[in-house]
């Protein structure tokens, strides 16, 4: 999944570059932030200087997935310090969940979670910080005609239907996707948290019907 995270860290450098910030904040940004999504939606509003609440309450929306993800991650974790917990939650994406979640069904004891965790994180993180940091310094010199966010996109999908492993799985899919597209138009990007919140409710709603084949949603 590197390439498709190099993709996306490009095409995220090069937003970030043409926004006028400048390389060092820019640059800051990426280390300090680490949200692909939360950066090129912000990236707009800071550059036609919206209110600070109108930037926060965007990445705020954008970012809410990854509450979604801790639920998931708790159990596997909780035995650690909150300390260790909160650091590791910086290291958190999407494309680092997917493979998590493939690979572990449920927390069972002697599990190496934390070792698979970091491995897999630490290299994303490395990819994403030498391929946004390109896009940054390369800045306008990288034609929009490379189509690297479509190749971004196109991982993210072929990974996304790697856990597509159950009927519920499928639906919720379905679902989201089409409550993605119908909220389009909504402000802040909320169609996104109108998927997940979708999706959600099918996972809850199979769970409460016995005849309804499980799996994990």
């Amino acid at each position: 999944m590197a390439f498709g995270v190099a993709a996306w860290g490009v095409v995220a450098g090069v937003a970030m570059a043409k926004s006028g910030m400048g390389v060092p904040l820019a640059v800051f940004m990426s280390l300090a932030v680490y949200a692909g999504s939360a950066q090129i939606a912000s990236l707009p509003l800071i550059a036609a200087g919206a209110p600070v609440w109108v930037v926060w309450a965007t990445t705020l929306c954008v970012s809410l997935r990854f509450m979604a993800f801790s639920y998931h991650y708790r159990p596997f974790f909780m035995h650690l310090p909150r300390g260790k917990r909160m650091a590791l939650s910086f290291l958190m994406g999407d494309t680092n969940f997917a493979l998590f979640m493939r690979r572990y069904d449920k927390p069972e004891p002697g599990q190496p979670y934390e070792e698979y965790f970091l491995g897999s994180s630490l290299i994303t993180f490395g990819v994403w910080q030498a391929s946004i940091i390109t896009g940054i310094v390369a800045g306008a010199g990288i034609p929009a005609s490379w189509g690297l966010g479509f190749a971004g996109t196109m991982a993210l999908l072929a990974l996304t239907c790697t856990q597509l492993r159950s009927p519920i799985t499928w639906v919720a899919a379905v679902v989201a996707a089409c409550a993605a597209v119908a909220a389009y138009a909504l402000p802040l990007k909320l169609n996104i948290l109108v998927a997940i919140a979708a999706a959600i409710a099918i996972g809850a709603l199979a769970d409460r019907l016995p005849a309804f084949p499980k799996g994990r949603a």
